[in-house]
């Protein structure tokens, strides 16, 4: 088995899948010689996106998504069953990020808090609700729930952000109990601080106290977690379920 047959028929959706991580996780699992449905509220890019890889001999397809729209989950990940005629797995990697973090927990906004757990939190629990009755029929279906670090050390002043990452986290073991009889895994990655469009407004101060803290020195890019993730939605993890595994250089540990 090589990395270019390790997902070799394996049928998965991937949200968040337009740019930055979402995009890099679609674009290894499709190299993996998995089928993708990359899902995203910015539909038109996610189109575009989707273009380029098939141009490159991938099976990718694209749909809109918008996690605060239960009738726009439902919606995609019927098309995602269907063009697939099934799901083997699921990636929730999309996200409300940016302009979230910022203000003290004492002028932190309680809409922007509503707004950030509705599509980080709920969001996250719809797709795998919506999802579930697919993931049954493949008989070893993978969830993976994308998280954060900074749910782990309690990052300042990015209160909502740091809770709906943690609930994450905590949500993704109550799914693995549940799912398991199905022979469902259900696991959390939590990146550590990436260079991605959603941290481009990220203050310097906050990368180089990353890339100091880690026991790996440097910047974190996406391509870090692709190991990470081929592993847990291939059938080498089958008996790995209600984990959180950080991938951050060893900024912070588990």
């Amino acid at each position: 088995m090589t990395i270019h047959t390790l997902l070799q028929g394996k049928k998965i959706m991937v949200t968040g899948a337009a740019r930055g991580l979402g995009l890099g996780f679609a674009q290894t699992i499709a190299k993996a010689g998995a089928t993708v449905v990359m899902a995203d509220i910015l539909t038109e890019l996610v189109e575009q996106e989707a273009k380029q890889l098939q141009q490159q001999g991938l099976g990718v397809h694209a749909v809109g998504l918008d996690l605060s729209q239960p009738e726009s989950i439902r919606s995609a990940v019927q098309f995602a069953a269907d063009t697939l005629n099934g799901l083997d797995g699921l990636v929730n990697c999309a996200a409300l990020a940016t302009g979230v973090g910022g203000k003290d927990l004492m002028q932190y906004d309680p809409d922007l808090w509503d707004r950030v757990m509705t599509i980080n939190v709920k969001g996250t629990w719809l797709m795998v609700q919506a999802c579930v009755p697919y993931l049954k029929q493949s008989g070893a279906a993978k969830i993976i729930n994308v998280a954060s670090d900074t749910a782990l050390w309690g990052a300042p002043k990015l209160m909502a952000y740091v809770a709906s990452k943690g609930a994450i986290i905590s949500m993704t073991r109550s799914m693995a109990r549940e799912l398991g009889e199905f022979n469902i895994c259900v696991n959390t990655i939590s990146p550590g601080l990436t260079l991605v469009e959603a941290t481009e407004y990220v203050p310097q101060e906050r990368h180089d106290l990353y890339v100091t803290g880690r026991a790996i020195q440097r910047q974190q890019h996406p391509q870090d977690l692709n190991g990470t993730a081929l592993y847990l939605l291939s059938d080498l993890a089958s008996f790995v379920t209600g984990q959180n595994i950080p991938v951050n250089g060893g900024f912070v540990f588990n």
